[in-house]
């Protein structure tokens, strides 16, 4: 009997032994490099979606690796009722890069997330008569915990566990005329992502952020920017609020943070920063040793290495170069800043384009029927941004021509 491949091999443990909850491509990756991932079979790619966002200083960037070495001789594990040098090396950097002043270390977005609105809920309850209903936009995503699902306002995600938690009021993307209805004197929050990357890489405009950071002002709510995917220099600026001239009070963070390694942030400045108090939030791994060890070493291999520029003048590279392809492709609308990319086709072949790209050796991601979204990791080379888009264009052009 002719012994099962190590592909075949994983997807019958997946099916014996795992939930059913992702539609994962048909390849074993074992090895990155920068931009690039190996196979089990050898075969070589270009990495154009960075484990959706989170490989910003590339696949086993040396000097994370190396501090992730050393951190594991020495300590892997205690608990928040001490004190150990990385974790508050760490948040006196990313404080310092973000603009805010106090954080709350956790392991994921969602949490980051959650804990933001933790933070609003308590501060808005502060008042009298009590501010309790956050604001959210359709079409974001913020996590798939109970709170920050109830502020994904996409249908798609929500319906399957109704009733959600009360309290949410949902507006349109960019109806500034909606956000001024939303926000009363109940509001304790507003959280908004400044691309929205889930439902297709689609900017908030700087009107409807503004009108935001106003109304919240107005109302004495805090306004909450869920950084997770455009955080850490992936739109060329250490965060988006950067660009935009609107601060956040509340700015969370995960995804690029740990180099690879699961964590999240929920900054705050001003009012918010102070808002929790001893035992109103917790986590057992959040903050430990070894994983703050990768994450302060991510930022300054991000800092040192001209990350930032590059993410920007890449980013300006690979979206030219996708608009070239209008001429003989139906490319239509291209979205995004920095390493954030997102572009439309005009016919319903994304999937299949995904899937054809990773057969012809590049990994991309739909987000839709139509969308294709691009993350690169963002110390991408212009040689690995040339090969990648080739491999890209001829699947799309075999789907193209096949549809």
């Amino acid at each position: 009997m002719e012994r099962k491949g190590l592909l075949e091999e994983l997807q019958e443990i997946d099916e014996q032994c795992i939930m059913s909850t992702y539609a994962r491509q048909p390849v074993v990756f074992v090895k990155g490099c920068g931009a690039r991932l190996w196979d089990a079979e050898g075969k070589e790619y270009i990495d154009f979606l960075g484990g959706i966002a989170v490989d910003a200083a590339g696949h086993c960037h040396p000097r994370v690796v190396r501090a992730i070495q050393e951190q594991a001789e020495n300590l892997l594990h205690v608990s928040n009722l001490f004190y150990t040098e990385p974790q508050f090396r760490l948040a006196q950097k990313l404080t310092a890069i973000a603009g805010m002043e106090k954080l709350f270390f956790c392991n994921s977005g969602a949490e980051a997330n959650e804990c933001a609105l933790k933070i609003a809920r308590k501060w808005g309850k502060r008042k009298e008569p009590h501010a309790i209903e956050i604001v959210a936009v359709e079409g974001a995503f913020h996590g798939r915990l109970f709170g920050t699902l109830s502020v994904t306002a996409q249908a798609k995600y929500q319906k399957p566990y109704e009733p959600l938690v009360p309290g949410v009021r949902i507006v349109p993307r960019n109806d500034v005329s909606a956000l001024r209805e939303a926000v009363t004197d109940k509001t304790c929050a507003v959280i908004v992502e400044p691309i929205q990357g889930e439902s297709g890489v689609h900017p908030l405009s700087t009107e409807f952020l503004h009108a935001a950071r106003e109304l919240c002002d107005e109302a004495g709510a805090l306004l909450i920017f869920d950084e997770v995917q455009t955080g850490m220099g992936r739109t060329g600026t250490w965060f988006m609020w950067q660009q935009l001239g609107v601060k956040p009070d509340i700015l969370t963070v995960a995804k690029a943070l740990g180099g690879g390694l699961p964590i999240g942030a929920c900054m705050a400045h001003g009012v918010a920063a102070n808002v929790l108090e001893k035992g109103d939030h917790g986590s057992t791994f959040a903050g430990g040793p070894l994983i703050t060890s990768a994450a302060l070493a991510t930022i300054e291999a991000i800092e040192e290495e001209g990350m930032l520029d590059n993410a920007r003048t890449m980013g300006e590279y690979l979206r030219a170069q996708i608009a070239s392809w209008r001429e003989s492709l139906p490319v239509t609308e291209i979205r995004g800043a920095g390493l954030m990319i997102g572009f439309d086709l005009a016919k319903p072949v994304a999937r299949e384009v995904v899937r054809t790209a990773l057969q012809e050796g590049v990994v991309v991601n739909a987000t839709g029927e139509n969308t294709i979204r691009l993350l690169p990791p963002l110390n991408l080379k212009r040689d690995e941004a040339d090969e990648g888009l080739r491999r890209l264009r001829t699947a799309i052009e075999k789907m193209v021509n096949h549809a």
